[in-house]
Formats: C-alpha cells, sequence, structure tokens
C-alpha cells in the first residue's frame, strides 16, 4: 500500500473539517439582536402612551418583531407612520447588519388600556418577540412628555 492515499485520505478530512468549521454557528450567521435608545413620553392620556426604540441585528440573518407585550397595558400595537399616515403592523423585519427604528414620527408602539399612568422616571418593562431569535425583556424609561433624543434613534 502507497503512502498517497493515507495522505489523500488526510488530506480529505483537513478539508472537512475545515468546511463544517465554516458552517459552524459563528455568531453571523444568525440574528444577534439587540435594544437601545428605548423610552416612553410621559402619557398625556389615562389610557394610552407611545413607546420608541432602536432594534439593531448584528448577525447575518434578517428577524422579524412579531409581538410586543407589556403588564403596564391591556395590548400593544406596532404602527408605521409613511406620509402621514399611520397603519397598524403585525410585524416588522430587522434586516441583517441593519436596524429597525422606532421614533416619533415613524414606527412607534401603542401602548393601550394602560393599567397605570406611568410617570417620568419610573421605567415600563417589555417583552419583545421574534420570529427566529428568543424573547428580549426592555427596560423603557419613562420621560418627560416633550423628551425628544438627540442621539441614538
Amino acid at each position: 500500500m502507497s503512502r498517497r492515499p493515507a495522505a489523500l485520505t488526510a488530506a480529505a478530512a483537513v478539508t472537512g473539517a475545515l468546511a463544517l468549521t465554516g458552517c459552524s454557528d459563528s455568531g453571523t450567521s444568525k440574528a444577534e439582536l439587540s435594544v437601545s435608545g428605548s423610552y416612553m413620553p410621559q402619557p398625556v392620556s389615562a389610557d394610552m402612551a407611545a413607546g420608541f426604540l432602536t432594534i439593531t441585528n448584528k448577525g447575518g440573518t434578517k428577524d422579524e418583531l412579531t409581538a410586543v407585550r407589556s403588564e403596564a397595558a391591556g395590548q400593544i400595537t406596532m404602527h408605521s407612520t409613511l406620509g402621514g399616515e399611520m397603519r397598524e403592523r403585525s410585524s416588522f423585519a430587522i434586516p441583517a447588519h441593519g436596524r429597525l427604528v422606532f421614533r416619533s414620527g415613524g414606527n412607534h408602539l401603542m401602548f393601550e388600556q394602560l393599567r397605570h399612568r406611568p410617570k417620568q422616571g419610573q421605567t415600563v418593562t417589555l417583552k419583545l418577540t421574534f420570529a427566529k431569535t428568543g424573547p428580549l425583556t426592555v427596560e423603557m424609561p419613562v420621560k418627560s412628555a416633550t423628551y425628544h433624543p438627540t442621539t441614538g434613534n
């Protein structure tokens, strides 16, 4: 038996191992979601409030925000605003290596049927649900009713 087949077998094994390593879950092949810039302006209404945040995806796969829940509200709906027209949405795409921004005058969350009226300085806990990634819990600070962020959103 010659050494050549053994050398080829070893080379094939190393090549196969490298190929598998390339296919392993190195963090870039899935969505990597994080939340920043979250806030709720202190509600002026006793039963409704708005919420804003940015979801960043550093991963190589897109995901989708499919639901938002909080003990602070009976329900939370997601809306987009285009050309001055507000539309309720059942989900929002979060592109690979991209961001989903909820900001005043654009995409936003509506807290409906508030169980209590959050005050400036308090926080509201949210659970964000995604199509592919596990849920994220977010502590959303309540800011003044006139708060407008200068960075982040």
